[in-house]
């Protein structure tokens, strides 16, 4: 019990800051912004200026998250799905729309369509991109299964692709798995999203689905 009454404390005082660290990098003028005596009056002991000024980069959105907001709207979906290697492709049409939250630092995209076989589907994720790990972050759970998966992606040299790593646990082998999803603008309006994952009774990766997506 009083271990959880100091934690409590510290937490609140760290989300304060956390929070002081946004107002400062959202301020629209400098005379919304606090002079340098008043944010030195709000460091805890031992914080530096430099300490200040990285909490700051960390919480203010930049050209990654332009890049997550090309995709900002509703789009069309035709998928196509293999349930193991070698299976015949089965088709069917869906929806996603992608919309900025907490002031463009996350997206959610809220996808829907019928899932061959088993009825409605639903899925829901919320991407961004981490300033401090230097990575685009990502987390997804839908209507077919109980787990989350979490996610970490990568941007080609020529923005137009980024190639994501979800990690779930495997309902069959109850262990960790990768799946691996290829995102590809390829052109105005348009985009592919390519699925990978692993056959848990053979080990080997193949293509799960493959969506075209357009932009209406």
């Amino acid at each position: 019990m009083i271990a959880k009454k100091l934690i409590a404390p510290a937490l609140l005082a760290s989300f304060g800051f956390a929070a002081f660290a946004v107002s400062v990098a959202r301020a629209d003028t400098p005379a919304e912004a606090p002079s340098a005596d008043q944010m030195q009056m709000q460091l805890p002991p031992g914080w530096t200026m430099e300490d200040m000024q990285a909490m700051m980069v960390a919480a203010t959105p930049g050209k990654m998250h332009e890049r997550l907001a090309q995709d900002v709207g509703t789009w069309k979906m035709e998928s196509t799905m293999w349930m193991h290697p070698g299976a015949d492709p089965v088709t069917s049409t869906g929806s996603s729309k992608i919309s900025p939250v907490m002031d463009g630092r996350f997206f959610l995209t809220e996808m829907s369509g019928e899932m061959p076989g088993m009825g409605p589907y639903s899925g829901l994720a919320i991407s961004g991109y981490d300033n401090v790990s230097q990575e685009f972050v990502s987390t997804w759970v839908d209507n077919m299964g109980t787990g989350v998966a979490n996610g970490t992606g990568e941007l080609s040299d020529d923005g137009k692709t980024i190639t994501w790593e979800y990690t779930y646990n495997c309902p069959v082998t109850k262990k960790p798995v990768v799946l691996r999803e290829i995102d590809t603008t390829t052109g105005p309006g348009t985009k592919t999203l390519e699925m990978y994952g692993t056959d848990p009774k053979t080990g080997e990766e193949f293509k799960m689905m493959e969506i075209e997506l357009t932009k209406e």
